[in-house]
């Protein structure tokens, strides 16, 4: 247990945790279910996780990812932390870059800039020169960082442990969620998966029927550079887009209209991500999306992703139209089949909770509706109805508000309804007809063809087998083991008291005509063993809890 474990750090962390959430904590020890304990509040939450340092800042970032399984008031707190810490010394960097690097350092850069332009909890960055003149960025992995997070990822699950207790732990299964934050934490440590998703994400959007890819940047990985220590990209000289400061040119280009082509070139390229390619990045903050000096767009930072299958993404396009229409019904059905798994699941009450959610946005006209306020609503309902959504749908929520939050915030005027009605309407045909047309069409006779041939044989089969009455039903009826079991523990209860009552009958009738002593010492022993398995067939009904 993590309370019995005494290294310097688990107190460090009992002493951070009871500074800042002793309520909390006097309530989790008490272990009552009078006083049930529930998780900390957003605050006390996010000042526990800013004391305990930077990994477990990480923690709550990723923590932040998931509004599928944690309240809007607690994803909005977390996201507003940030892993900002000192940087690490240059001279520490170096050993790092030179141990990574299969030729001399002064061969390979021929300026590096010891000032990192950015300091993380995992990396710092710093900008360099390669020897054939290209500018670039380093992301250097700090020194003894992998054995920080291997302690901490320890720690991590057995404060798991303890939350384990909680309403919250039991219902979302905090052990494993555990587990799979220790696995992410464990993968931000090998630049080199960053680097295939950087790669993957720049051939993805590197061709579109939305967007012109010309205007859109992902860095170029210079994979002879990088290892799980060292990641070497493209340098993209910009500013976040949020700090541009956009002015008429000498063409007369007017800011506004940049804007508007900019916010939906946004819009574009995620909706590609999300309903096209089936991967996408996860963290559009503004700060990972860059203005650059020639006008372009650029997106920075692909460690965190996300991925939908085809059946999630036919779903979610089908849940964004069903939003659009107001129909609880529908969002009820989808948000059913978008499930990990099938569950008991009220269903009267999630189409009423559903029906009361949309019900608020009747009066409002398309263009002022919040898409991805109402999705993490869609979260809460499931959430409140016990319906458990896959991880993916975190991601995705949290993608669409990083979205929607920095295209209204670059450009007020954006109407988003406007900016997804084309590309709704493009998802359906894609559906319905594929990416190909001809091949969608060519498999679908393929698939009657094969239909028919087929049909005529199992026709003749049933028919032969009800003509011959070898027709057997094979039928499964959920629920039917409990209740066997049940009629099978009654009956067996009901034979051991005849038995227990015959025992004790044929006990008296030798007892009142015992004419010898070993009939006596007979009625005797049927006597003890009726009365032993009497008290047996009572102490079994008292324990199984179903006197009544």
């Amino acid at each position: 247990m993590f309370l019995t474990q005494t290294t310097s750090r688990q107190r460090e962390i009992i002493e951070v945790v009871f500074r800042n959430g002793w309520e909390y904590m006097r309530r989790l020890l008490t272990g009552g279910k009078a006083d049930e304990p529930q998780l900390p509040t957003p605050a006390v939450l996010r000042n526990i996780l800013v004391d305990l340092g930077p990994v477990y800042i990480k923690l709550g970032q990723l923590l932040s990812t998931r509004p599928d399984i944690l309240p809007a008031v607690y994803i909005e707190e977390l996201s507003t932390l940030q892993d900002e810490v000192p940087p690490v010394s240059w001279a520490e960097v170096e050993v790092v870059i030179r141990k990574q690097l299969r030729r001399p350092l002064e061969e390979t850069f021929t300026t590096i800039n010891p000032v990192p332009v950015a300091a993380g909890s995992i990396a710092q960055v710093h900008r360099a020169t390669l020897a054939d003149g290209r500018e670039v960025a380093i992301k250097v992995q700090r020194p003894g960082i992998d054995a920080t997070i291997a302690q901490d990822i320890s720690l991590i699950k057995g404060l798991a442990d303890l939350v384990a207790r909680t309403d919250f732990g039991r219902d979302y299964e905090v052990v494993a969620l555990a587990d799979e934050f220790s696995q992410a934490l464990a993968a931000e440590l090998d630049f080199t998966r960053e680097a295939g998703f950087t790669e993957q994400l720049r051939h993805n959007l590197s061709t579109s029927r939305w967007f012109d890819p010309q205007q859109l940047v992902v860095a170029e990985i210079y994979w002879d550079l990088t290892t799980e220590k060292l990641l070497v990209m493209e340098w993209l000289d910009g500013v976040p887009l949020l700090s541009a400061h956009l002015k008429s040119d000498e063409n007369g280009k007017d800011p506004a209209v940049e804007r508007g082509a900019i916010t939906t070139l946004l819009f574009r390229a995620f909706f590609q991500q999300l309903y096209i390619d089936g991967f996408f990045h996860a963290d559009p903050h503004p700060g990972n999306l860059f203005y650059l000096k020639d006008g372009r767009i650029a997106m920075l930072d692909c460690g965190m992703v996300g991925r939908l299958d085809p059946r999630t993404q036919q779903l979610l396009t089908e849940m964004l139209l069903a939003i659009v229409d107001l129909d609880a019904q529908r969002c009820s059905q989808l948000t059913l089949q978008l499930a990990d798994s099938a569950q008991p699941v009220n269903l009267s009450r999630l189409e009423n909770d559903y029906d009361r959610m949309l019900r608020k946005y009747y009066n409002l006209s398309l263009s002022q509706i919040n898409f991805s306020q109402v999705f993490y609503e869609v979260l809460q309902v499931s959430r409140n109805n016990k319906v458990r959504l896959p991880s993916n749908m975190g991601l995705y929520a949290k993608t669409l508000a990083n979205l929607e939050g920095v295209a209204r915030a670059f450009n007020p005027d954006v109407n988003l309804l406007d900016e997804i009605k084309p590309l709704i309407t493009d998802l359906f045909r894609r559906q319905l007809l594929g990416a190909n047309p001809v091949q969608s069409l060519l498999r679908t006779a393929l698939d009657l063809k094969s239909l028919s041939l087929q049909t005529p044989r199992h026709l003749e089969l049933l028919l032969d087998r009800m003509s011959s009455e070898t027709l057997q039903w094979n039928l499964s009826l959920r629920g039917l083991d409990d209740l066997r079991r049940s009629v099978d523990d009654s009956a067996n209860r009901l034979s051991f008291s005849i038995l227990v009552g015959s025992l004790i009958m044929g006990a008296a009738l030798i007892s009142s005509r015992a004419q010898t002593t070993e009939l006596s010492w007979l009625s005797s022993v049927l006597f003890a063993v009726a009365s032993l398995l009497g008290l047996w067939l009572i102490f079994s009904i008292l324990r199984s809890g179903r006197l009544r």
